[in-house]
């Protein structure tokens, strides 16, 4: 696995990276240094401990301490490796290049390999020079986790979306499909309006709310052919008011409103055998949507009346995608009326 990470896909931005790091740390002095051989491999030298540390922390310790043993035996075995990574240093650099450049590291050999090694004042001066490369390294990696997170997350709430509006659409069309069919069989007059505003409710449905926002002026133009539909179905059975003041520029998730609309006519209109009354109400700017429909119900309902069905499910669902933390949904069912009420902020 960390032969895998390292040398495939990630090794060429990591070889960058370990470059412009050499490079912001020995370009703004080493002008002013006699012996620019020795400064830059002391300064490559270094690079070797750095690279021990930062990977062994992203990928041994964090993921097989801390996410497995918690944060106190993780500080430990930084601290552990941090020695380490500092023993090794200053192995390299007392019985190596000390010797090769003498004159440039002007370390009196007095300050002996074992008092280096066991100062804490001397290990502890090196600390933030270690660490630095891999607290960059685990910075840029958990920013780049944080993206993919979100892209994926941006991916399942698009799915989701679209797995809903299939569950609405189909939901409409066969309500609709099913007033069409009632009609043609009485061979009505009618007919043709009931294929033309059909065809105009299909077309909006099919192509023009594919986006996760539409204009809430279009939606109204929807619920009013869906109303249309519906009355020539039910003629005289129902009693339908739309009142609507909606800002031009309003928008909104498509289809939301239409559901509790084919809810209000299911259920407070087909089995309703006296006059079924439907009030709607719609306010909207660019802050704020209301939207209330009050229908009312009949007296004796089928076992099956279930108002949480698939539709409003939907809704609920669609709600806590769209607008999380941004709408107010309320049911209200009394004698001989059910009314919903949904505010959303925009």
């Amino acid at each position: 696995m960390l032969i895998s990470n390292l040398f495939r896909k990630k090794f060429p931005s990591h070889l960058l990276f370990w470059f412009l790091l050499y490079l912001f740390f020995v370009s703004p002095t080493v002008g002013y240094e006699d012996d620019k051989t020795a400064y830059l491999i002391a300064y490559a030298i270094k690079l070797g401990p750095q690279m021990i540390m930062a990977y062994g922390m992203i990928y041994l310790l964090i993921p097989y301490v801390l996410n497995k043993w918690g944060k106190i035996l993780f500080g430990i075995s930084v601290f552990g490796l941090l020695y380490l990574v500092f023993v090794l240093y200053t192995t390299l650099r007392y019985y190596g290049f000390e010797l090769i450049f003498p004159e440039y590291y002007r370390v009196p050999r007095e300050l002996s390999y074992w008092w280096r090694i066991t100062d804490f004042r001397y290990f502890a001066k090196n600390i933030i020079w270690f660490l630095f490369p891999a607290v960059i390294l685990m910075a840029l990696q958990y920013y780049r986790h944080q993206q993919e997170a979100l892209a994926l997350r941006e991916q399942k709430r698009t799915a989701e979306l679209d797995a809903l509006k299939n569950q609405l659409n189909p939901h409409f069309l066969f309500n609709t499909l099913n007033n069409l069919y009632a009609l043609a069989l009485k061979k009505s007059d009618q007919t043709p309006e009931v294929i033309a505003r059909l065809s105009e409710i299909l077309d909006y449905i099919l192509y023009r709310c594919n986006d996760n926002f539409v204009s809430l002026t279009n939606e109204v133009t929807l619920l009013n052919n869906y109303i249309a539909l519906e009355k020539v179905r039910y003629g005289k059975r129902v009693q339908v008011n739309f009142e609507h003041h909606v800002s031009s520029d309003a928008k909104i998730a498509p289809l939301l409103l239409l559901t509790f609309l084919e809810n209000a006519f299911k259920h407070g209109v087909s089995q309703e055998i006296n006059v079924a009354k439907i009030n709607i109400e719609l306010f909207a700017n660019n802050e704020e949507v209301v939207f209330s429909i009050e229908n009312s119900t009949p007296l004796h309902k089928t076992i099956n009346d279930d108002r949480d069905a698939i539709g409003l499910q939907n809704i609920n669902k669609q709600l806590d995608l769209l607008y999380p933390h941004k709408h107010n949904l309320v049911v209200q069912e009394d004698n001989g009326t059910y009314k919903v009420t949904l505010k959303l902020s925009v």
